[in-house]
Parts: structure tokens; sequence; C-alpha cells
């Protein structure tokens, strides 16, 4: 049982730290009639990932909000075999002259397979950025968490062969957890922006890391 565990918590690990992205924006350089956030990205995550998100912006008020859908998949020779996809919101919170501070909180759905299992794993991710927000360019630090709620093994026939007494099915409660953190910084020109974070994740435990516990994201928005 305990092999066991441990083998679940280590899948649960390596399907978190295979992609974790988000939206970057430059709340200074947002216009009050500038709506949509069109983007495209790519990282590194245990390999070359591509992404897409779209950001609806809510209001102009003391707290804007950015609903948004975002879309990631890796690399590789099956596209859509393992991806992921999130939906939720970010919210600015205090604006002190040029620094800003803003969360995120979403939900995600995610799959990721391998020779012996298919994941398919609810989840949430949540993060706060600190930064200073010009017209121009910005920079800032995120810190967040990724947290696998819930998550269904479907074992391939190769993990059967070996052990026929495998069940396919929901595992709870919740084992795995990511913590991440990163600098980011980017610039505006017009109504187009390019940014770059670079980061490191760690698991919940803060003992255990993934096999390349680093990440990079290169984005470009497009608002209008």
């Amino acid at each position: 049982m305990k092999n066991r565990k441990h083998y679940i918590y280590l899948l649960i690990i390596g399907l978190l730290s295979h992609l974790i992205q988000a939206q970057t924006v430059n709340w200074q350089s947002l216009k009050e009639n500038e709506k949509h956030i069109l983007n495209v990205n790519t990282g590194a995550e245990y390999g070359i990932i591509y992404g897409i998100a779209y950001g609806y912006k809510l209001n102009s008020g003391l707290f804007p909000i950015i609903a948004n859908a975002e879309f990631s998949i890796p690399s590789g020779e099956k596209l859509l075999d393992d991806f992921k996809s999130k939906i939720g919101g970010n919210i600015r919170w205090v604006k002190l002259g040029k620094f800003q501070f803003s969360t995120k909180a979403q939900s995600v759905f995610r799959r990721f397979g391998n020779e012996n299992v298919r994941l398919s794993n609810f989840g949430m991710d949540v993060s706060g950025i600190l930064g200073y927000y010009e017209n121009r360019w910005f920079a800032g630090a995120e810190a967040g968490f990724d947290k696998a709620i819930v998550t269904h093994f479907k074992h391939t026939d190769k993990y059967r062969e070996t052990f026929p007494g495998v069940k396919d099915g929901w595992y709870e409660p919740a084992t795995g957890g990511n913590f991440y953190y990163a600098v980011q910084g980017g610039y505006t020109f017009k109504n187009q922006e390019i940014y770059l974070k670079l980061g490191s994740i760690v698991s919940q435990d803060f003992k255990t890391k993934p096999l390349l516990p680093y990440l990079l994201q290169i984005g470009y928005n497009y608002k209008l």
C-alpha cells in the first residue's frame, strides 16, 4: 500500500509539473476601450509547451477584473494527447503609484499519459503577483500553488500485464500539489505586448522537485 501511494504521488507530481502556464498582462497599459486580450505563448517544462489564451476585461474601476480561459499542450507526436485547460479570473486589488498587486484563481482540467497510465485531473491554481508597471514596460514577481484535487486513473494494457489486479477509477483524497514562483517582465507597444517569465517549481512538501524544476514562458498579447 505504501509503495502504491508513493507511485500515485509521483504520478500526480509529474502531472502537475507538466503544464504550469498563465497569462500575464501589463495592468498600467490597459485602456478603457480595450476589452479583449488575445494571447499566444510558448515555454519549457519537461519539453516545449504551446498555449493560447483569451481574456475579457469586465471593468476599469477600483478593482479591474479579467476573466480568462487558457489552453496549452506539450510538443509531441500525438496532438492533444496531453493538455491543460484553465478558466478563472485575474483581479487587481492594490495600486500604489506604479506598484500594483493582483491575484489569479483558476479551475484546472488536465490530462497526462505515459506507457503505464492516463491521468485526468481536476484542480485549482491560485497565485499572487506584485509588480512595478509603467505604460511601456513592467516587472514583477509571482508566487502560486497548483493543487490536484481529484484524479482519474486509466491504466494501459501493458501495465495490466504486469499488475493484473490494478483498478481504474477516481483517486482521492487529493495528494499532489506544487508551489511555484517566478519573476516576469514585459514590453508594451501600441496595443500589443511581449513578456518573459522565469521561475522554479517545488512540491507541496518542499522536499520533492520535478526532474526539471524550472519554468519558462514567452508570451505575446494583442489587445482590442
